[in-house]
């Protein structure tokens, strides 16, 4: 059992909501051990309420069962608290092809800490001239914009 092709096998598991992400991508996976005959795999949730945590689970499982893998466990752990800066370059990418406009700034960055808006931009035309509909997009962890110039409403994966 190698640690580095499970790693390569979780880039297959989607992410239930956002299915062009992968665990890797949204980086809910914290870590991958080998305990005897056991493999576990450590998760935090986007959420601490995330309703996809349990698919989560299920998925890993199953994909790495059919891979070989029968003894699998996963263990969530809530500290340190997922944060969008454990989000690859790549999914980003991902998510803005996908029409979802993936945060800017991090968490550690001065306007996320005085709690400015966020620069959002529009994953249709690239426009920075949108706006605020909603707090609430399609999952807890998306808001709401428009744009200004190409009209086109879509999510925002809110910088948390």
């Amino acid at each position: 059992m190698s640690v580095s092709s499970i790693w390569k096998l979780l880039e297959e598991v989607p992410d239930p909501e956002i299915p062009v992400l992968s665990v890797i991508d949204l980086g809910v996976i914290r870590s991958i051990e080998e305990l005897e005959d056991k493999l576990i795999i450590t998760i935090t949730p986007t959420y601490s309420g995330c309703p996809a945590m349990n698919q989560f689970e299920s998925d890993i499982i199953s994909h790495l069962n059919k891979n070989g893998y029968k003894n699998v466990e996963v263990s969530t752990i809530y500290d340190p608290a997922w944060t969008t800066d454990w989000l690859t370059d790549k999914a980003k990418l991902k998510l803005e092809k996908y029409g979802i406009a993936p945060p800017q700034e991090k968490t550690t960055d001065k306007s996320f800490l005085l709690g400015e808006q966020p620069k959002v931009i529009c994953p249709q035309c690239k426009s920075t001239n949108t706006k605020l509909v909603s707090q609430f997009g399609s999952t807890a962890c998306k808001a709401l914009y428009q744009c200004n110039d190409c009209k086109e409403p879509f999510d925002y994966f809110k910088c948390l």
